[in-house]
């Protein structure tokens, strides 16, 4: 018997599955938070009566609305995605998911969202959600090669889960449709402009055309900051002054809307690292904690009522 000493198992990697590589494509952060935003809208369109299963059924088909965008985002900008160092290990971009491939996903998406809106609840929110990924997908995605302009007709896209949760429940849209809908269209660009501003360098290699990423641009994106935080103030009392909310929406929406807006400031005054980290981290708070403030309001107004 040889007393040769064994060689060690090598150990091989495993591809990635094509459920994972689906999951990078619908990019399941952004369609958590669409899938939230939707239901709030859903809820709020039901009122005291929404059956809960209904809200969570069109909040659903409308995440699968907001992920057929993303896929088709990823498929219209692999070339670029290459280039940055944050999106290059996508999978359109290693060649893991085959293109075809994709467009085949985005378009199941895209029709079990719409049809499932259409059939399940009404025309309107199933034409919103096919406005919806046109506007992300075919003008909001090329645009970002063109114009710094990109930002503010992505987020007309980005704004509207809530109304098409509103629009899916009630058949219409009008009150806290309009109210969510102007609240994240505001929201996105500080957010936005402190990650834009923290990838500038992958975006100027990749030649996308984002206010951060441009020659001479400093200062811009803390300004821009500072004046859409300053907008979203008023914008967030709305239903305030309509009497549609009270006194817990009114202090939630002015704390919150004061650390957001805090946060820009400081920003704007110098723009480095900690300080565009700490703008994105008071975004990601700011959305879903005013999220539950705007359900508690009417829970509590119950309550002292009773």
């Amino acid at each position: 018997m040889s007393n040769a000493p064994r060689r060690p198992l090598e150990t091989v990697a495993e591809p990635p599955s094509l459920l994972a590589e689906c999951l990078v494509l619908v990019r399941p952060r952004i369609a958590t938070l669409v899938v939230l935003a939707a239901f709030v809208g859903g809820l709020l369109a039901g009122g005291t009566g929404a059956e809960l299963g209904r809200v969570v059924e069109a909040a659903l088909w409308i995440g699968c609305v907001a992920a057929s965008s993303s896929v088709f985002n990823q498929i219209l900008e692999r070339e670029t995605d290459a280039r940055m160092e944050r999106t290059r290990m996508r999978p359109l971009v290693t060649g893991t998911l085959r293109v075809r491939d994709a467009i085949f996903f985005g378009t199941f998406l895209a029709a079990v969202g719409t049809l499932g809106l259409a059939r399940n609840f009404n025309l309107l929110s199933a034409l919103l959600g096919l406005a919806t990924i046109f506007a992300y997908a075919l003008v909001y995605t090329p645009l970002k090669r063109v114009s710094t302009l990109n930002t503010a007709v992505g987020a007309l896209p980005g704004a509207m889960p809530p109304l098409l949760g509103y629009a899916a429940l009630s058949g219409e849209v009008h009150s806290w449709g309009w109210y969510l809908f102007a609240i994240l269209f505001a929201w996105q660009f500080p957010h936005f402009m402190a990650i834009a501003w923290l990838h500038r360098e992958d975006y100027a290699r990749a030649d996308l055309k984002m206010l951060p990423a441009l020659p001479g641009s400093e200062g811009l994106a803390g300004r821009q900051a500072v004046v859409y935080g300053l907008f979203l103030v008023p914008v967030s009392l709305l239903p305030v002054l309509t009497g549609e909310a009270g006194l817990v929406y009114s202090v939630g929406a002015l704390v919150l809307g004061g650390a957001y807006l805090a946060a820009s400031v400081a920003f704007s005054r110098r723009e480095d690292e900690r300080r565009a980290r700490s703008l994105l981290l008071t975004s990601l708070v700011y959305l879903p904690v005013l999220f539950i403030v705007i359900l508690a309001d009417p829970v509590v107004r119950f309550a002292l009522a009773s």
